[in-house]
């Protein structure tokens, strides 16, 4: 198990860019926190790259996460792997009883919620705040697919204040911009 597997088996059932963005920004994501918990900065790497690896191909609840883990199984990924991926989606009762399946849950929706809010500035995610993401996410028609219980739900369950989560996930996706499609836009010529 290792980050450039993850990411060929991410390629391998994914190939939509915007899938492919998602899983990087939630991999960034879950460094951070690896770092800042002191755990395995790989393994969970691995986890925020993979968790909707088969969303693609199994779009429906339950098979998304639930035929993934099987995939993942047969390729021998180790049981906390899959079933911090299986937590992810709260319809499949999977527990989540590790920090690295509730930093999974508390960074998956936040990563798409941040993207959308730095689609919207003109410089992208290079000034974003805390501030304006909350505000955002008072608008309920703005980016409305994303979950905002789950994002409220996610920091509750990790037990870390909403605005030091945002920032470190802003600040973990800044790290990574451009691979994310998030660098400003080139100014057009005079």
């Amino acid at each position: 198990m290792n980050r450039e597997e993850a990411w060929n088996l991410l390629c391998e059932y994914t190939r939509s860019e915007g899938l492919r963005r998602h899983a990087l920004a939630v991999e960034a994501c879950m460094r951070a926190y690896a770092r800042k918990f002191g755990e395995d900065e790989e393994k969970w790497a691995v986890v925020g790259l993979l968790h909707d690896f088969d969303y693609e191909v199994y779009p429906n609840a339950p098979d998304h996460p639930l035929k993934g883990s099987e995939i993942l199984a047969s390729r021998g990924y180790p049981e906390d792997i899959r079933k911090a991926i299986l937590g992810h989606a709260n319809y499949t009762g999977v527990p989540r009883d590790t920090l690295m399946a509730k930093s999974l849950f508390a960074c998956d929706e936040l990563a798409g919620f941040i993207t959308a809010c730095s689609l919207v500035r003109p410089d992208r995610i290079q000034s974003l705040e805390p501030k304006s993401v909350r505000k955002r996410m008072k608008d309920k028609a703005f980016a409305r697919a994303v979950s905002r219980e789950d994002i409220i739900q996610g920091a509750e369950e990790l037990d870390v204040d909403s605005s030091e989560h945002i920032a470190l996930c802003i600040g973990a996706m800044q790290t990574i911009s451009t691979q994310l499609g998030l660098d400003p836009p080139a100014a057009s010529p005079a």
